[in-house]
């Protein structure tokens, strides 16, 4: 089964998920007219290497964790997979969403 980015990533956009990912799967694009990142489900192989490089943590393990973002993950990851790949952020760079906060960095 494979892992999930959620929308915590919307805007935030840490990428340090894309330096460890093997299976180069994971893709930066444009949602809701703000920068984000999906997981392409065809091309995840479990590793779990993008879990602990997510310093906010907006990937889950499963499609049970967060349906809805799997969904979205799959839909984007077309469209996605045709963008070039971008520079990761600090991990210790604070969120720019309220919402979010680091859990490691």
């Amino acid at each position: 089964m494979p892992y999930v980015i959620t929308e915590k990533c919307l805007e935030e956009v840490y990428a340090a998920c894309v330096d460890v990912c093997p299976a180069d799967c994971i893709h930066p694009g444009d949602y809701k007219g703000k920068a984000f990142m999906i997981i392409d489900p065809e091309a995840c192989t479990e590793c779990t290497s993008c879990l602990d490089a997510c310093p906010i943590g907006a990937i889950v393990a499963s499609v049970e964790e967060a349906p809805e973002d799997a969904k979205l993950n799959a839909e984007l990851s077309a469209a996605f997979g045709k963008n070039p790949p971008i520079q990761p952020r600090p991990e210790n760079d604070p969120p720019r969403r309220a919402d979010n906060k680091l859990v490691k960095g």
